[in-house]
């Protein structure tokens, strides 16, 4: 048995929708399982301890307690208990919806990997977070916008959890990744977002990693590329504007020029023009 705080929501068919939300205080032996969720779900505790058994990795069981947490995937068999002397209370979070995979990959947990743990202050953030959302828990509009903000917020603890834990390498393999992807595709119109995809991550825990690499934005860094490959074409070749848009990876000329005025002050014709002109008082 559990003294449960719950809210049940209908999921909808976005790309992303909280399902279920709430904080427990659990009974010795509480338990649910073997079985499935049809959802995403986290649990973080609060207090306590418990055992969490995944069927799929050869009944392994983790041991955990106070300032640990899971991840239970949709259609993954599993089982968790409360410890019979030092039972768990804990919150959780259910979610569902096309974004939902690469959210939870971005956060750097899986069946394989499904466990993580907290300092004492992130642990107050996350039971913040769902315990506001307890607050918010009727079908009005502007509270489920409210709820979906709180998730955010959840979800950018877990990735500073994550952060803290994700070896240095495997950071600097997803830049070396995103560089050569953006090399091999620049005259290609690609935006931020098929960069992510590409990656497997979640568009804004990539542009933090990235960030945290170059100094910049992806969108800046790929508008950056454009604009030194349109420069090298403006300086060296006939080709007109339009061309080097195309060639640049601008589906419009317009959006080219305006980027172009953007980073160096001027119009790529009267770059051009200025360029020529310099080569000529070297002559």
């Amino acid at each position: 048995m559990e003294d449960a705080e719950k809210i049940v929501l209908t999921a909808q068919d976005t790309a992303l929708s909280i399902t279920t939300f709430g904080k427990s205080h659990t009974h010795p032996g509480h338990y649910y399982g073997p079985g499935m969720r049809p959802h995403y779900l986290i649990h973080f505790i609060l207090s306590g301890k418990g055992t969490f058994k995944t069927i799929y990795d050869e009944n392994k069981v983790y041991n955990l307690q106070a300032g640990q947490g899971f991840l239970i995937e949709p259609g993954l068999v599993i089982r968790y208990e409360s410890d019979l002397e030092e039972p768990w209370s804990y919150i959780w979070v259910a979610f569902t919806g096309s974004d939902a995979e690469n959210i939870v990959s971005s956060l750097g947990l899986s069946h394989d990997n499904p466990i993580f743990s907290c300092t004492e202050a992130q642990g107050q953030q996350l039971d913040k977070c769902v315990s506001t959302m307890l607050k918010y828990h009727d079908a009005q509009l502007v509270n489920n916008f409210r709820r979906l903000s709180l998730l955010h917020e959840f979800f950018a603890v877990m990735a500073e959890v994550q952060t803290d834990s994700i070896p240095q390498t495997r950071t600097d393999d997803y830049i070396t990744n995103a560089l050569e992807y953006i090399r091999k595709h620049l005259a290609e119109p690609f935006t931020v977002q098929e960069l992510a995809d590409y990656l497997r991550l979640n568009r804004s825990y990539m542009t933090t990693l990235f960030k945290s690499k170059t100094g910049m934005s992806p969108h800046e860094y790929i508008q950056q590329c454009r604009i030194n490959k349109s420069r090298h074409l403006l300086d060296s070749s006939k080709l007109s504007i339009e061309t080097i848009a195309y060639s640049c990876g601008y589906s419009k000329c317009d959006s080219y020029t305006r980027a172009f005025q953007r980073q160096k002050g001027m119009s790529p014709s009267a770059y051009r023009k200025m360029r020529r002109r310099e080569s000529q008082e070297e002559v």
